[in-house]
């Protein structure tokens, strides 16, 4: 399988074809949407992805929605450890440590976590780690 470097334009397409295909699955009472931005990227700028789950759909992609019940800013490599470590604590550390900033529904991300829906969800981080070329 080949592997691409994190938040890479060709690590979205593998991330939006993964979506596509429902090789994720979330809880049918998922509901939550998050805009992120990163902070201190390879790539000299910004990016802006958003990751959501509604009706047991996830979607992520690139850019950000309007719909969103928050915005997480942090940095690059504390938005990898989140998203494809499969360490359910690494958001919280990051947050306790300041890494990450929020704007909107902290309460709603709290509840995603606890249900195991949250951006950091298991199933997903897994498949996010499998296309994520560690190296970098």
């Amino acid at each position: 399988m080949a592997v691409y470097p994190f938040l890479s334009d060709d690590w979205f397409a593998e991330v939006r074809r993964i979506v596509d295909a429902r090789e994720i699955e979330m809880p049918a009472h998922a509901d939550l949407t998050v805009n992120l931005v990163v902070t201190e990227t390879p790539f000299g700028e910004n990016r802006a992805l958003h990751i959501g789950a509604h009706d047991g759909h996830t979607d992520w992609g690139a850019g950000h929605v309007d719909s969103a019940d928050l915005t997480l800013t942090t940095d690059y490599v504390t938005a990898r450890d989140i998203l494809v470590s499969a360490n359910p604590q690494a958001g919280m550390q990051a947050f306790m440590e300041g890494k990450v900033k929020v704007q909107g529904d902290l309460t709603k991300l709290m509840a995603a976590q606890v249900t195991g829906t949250g951006p950091g969800e298991p199933t997903l981080a897994g498949a996010l780690a499998a296309i994520t070329d560690q190296t970098g």
